[in-house]
């Protein structure tokens, strides 16, 4: 039974989330180089529009910091830092002022008290738990039929996963949403420019649905083998 776990004829239900994965990683990579290299008419760095962002919402205690690592910004609601790469920092690209942005919105979200952030918060813990202490519960239970009990806990770790990634959807559109308003109503870009905003903010959302698309995937496949096994 163990060499089911990662190979059989249910690998077919992965096939269209691998694709659909494999797309959007090209799709956010391309999007994202190429709006790097187009600078934006008003030519303000990333860090400069977080700031004026963050100050506008009263939102001035929320410090901005270089992050190693490319693509790796994200907002540290716990020490309340905005983290930027250095592209994003210090670049007056649509891409960098679009990801900046992005981040701000989960700073406001964060503010606001946005319910599905909220939540997403709220079973984080059990979720990153789920996510690979899930394995173990699968595989102990394949390989000892005595306790094949353990594959349902297995199965419902992975689901608590599966749910942080379908709650993370509303979370990143959401912030893509304000990003985009955020930047048309300071006019930290043109007209013309919002296009290439909103390519680089659709692609990198793209991601998420491809991961939430993956983890269903697997969730379906975790219940097809378990249930042809009994």
């Amino acid at each position: 039974m163990y060499p089911y776990i990662f190979f059989d004829q249910t690998m077919i239900v992965l096939i269209p989330a691998i694709l659909l994965t494999l797309y959007a990683q090209g799709k956010v990579k391309n999007n994202f180089s190429k709006y790097l290299q187009v600078q934006t008419r008003k030519n303000y760095t990333g860090a400069q529009v977080a700031r004026i962002l963050l100050n506008e919402q009263n939102l001035s205690e929320i410090s901005i910091e270089i992050t190693p690592g490319h693509m790796s910004d994200h907002y540290d609601p716990v020490n309340k830092i905005l983290r930027l790469s250095k592209e994003v920092y210090a670049g007056s690209s649509i891409a960098s002022v679009s990801v900046a942005a992005h981040e701000v919105g989960h700073a406001i979200q964060h503010d606001k008290g946005y319910v599905p952030l909220e939540i997403r918060n709220k079973i984080f813990p059990i979720a990153s738990f789920g996510s690979s202490a899930a394995w173990f519960f699968i595989f102990v239970g394949f390989l000892i039929p005595a306790l094949g009990g353990m594959i349902d806990i297995g199965i419902l770790l992975f689901s608590v996963a599966v749910l942080f990634q379908i709650i993370t959807l509303p979370v990143e559109f959401n912030a893509s949403n304000r990003a985009m308003s955020l930047l048309a109503e300071n006019d930290f870009i043109t007209v013309n420019e919002r296009v290439g905003a909103k390519k680089v903010l659709n692609a990198a959302a793209l991601t998420y649905v491809a991961a939430m698309a993956a983890g269903i995937a697997q969730l379906i496949r975790l219940i097809l083998i378990r249930d042809r096994r009994r």
